[in-house]
């Protein structure tokens, strides 16, 4: 009976140790692994037929909100360099009241980039949605994510996992957007890492939708 209080003491404090020591290391290891796949300067991506932007939130406006307005930016800006030559915006429009994407391409029409060009994803519930439908329902083989440097690692690695051999680049985040508001975005990354991890490895859920191929023209 001593010995087996032993084992279950010693299997408690692995245990603890793990839960302690291993969700902090996790965004490192998906850092590490994507670093040579992330890019800070859009004059430094290597060309690439897609753009993949990730929703970031719009105001209740319609709008973009500041985030997803620099996602988009940063999208148009490798669109005119000729690194890209489509956009795949990808985002929410759960509700006929919230949409994401199209937010996104009206933004980037406005700013000079053809509608013919631009193809929505309006079923891009999250990152690991939206990497899944890139390669399942829209053909993306190869592709630049654009996303804030905070989400980048997570980006880059989630797509490699589902078969899109993606590069990142990411826009300023710390600097730009309050203390407070990077720590809240850091902080959920740890926990999105996580699940992003169990997902991928694990579970390999499919997307919430997932329809049709539509091969992007």
């Amino acid at each position: 009976m001593h010995l087996q209080r032993r084992r279950w003491r010693r299997l408690f404090f692995i245990v603890m140790v793990g839960a302690i020591v291993i969700p902090p290391a996790l965004p490192g290891y998906v850092a590490l692994a994507t670093r040579a796949y992330r890019y800070s300067n859009p004059d430094d991506v290597p060309e690439k037929r897609v753009a993949l932007v990730f929703g970031a939130g719009i105001r209740q406006d319609g709008s973009p909100s500041a985030m997803l307005a620099d996602r988009v930016q940063a999208a148009i800006e490798l669109y005119e360099a000729g690194r890209v030559r489509k956009l795949l915006m990808t985002g929410d429009n759960s509700s006929v009241y919230y949409n994401e994407v199209v937010a996104m391409q009206r933004y980037a029409v406005a700013h000079g980039v053809p509608i013919e060009d631009i193809t929505l994803d309006y079923a891009g519930f999250s990152t690991y949605e939206s990497c899944y439908r890139a390669r399942e329902v829209f053909g993306v083989e190869r592709a630049v994510v654009v996303t804030q440097n905070y989400h980048l690692s997570r980006a880059v690695y989630t797509c490699r996992q589902l078969g899109v051999e993606a590069i990142g680049l990411g826009t300023p985040d710390w600097g730009v957007y309050s203390p407070r508001v990077m720590s809240f975005y850091t902080l959920r990354e740890t926990l999105a890492i996580f699940k992003a991890l169990w997902q991928l490895h694990i579970t390999r859920p499919p997307p919430t939708f997932l329809g049709p191929y539509e091969g992007i023209a």
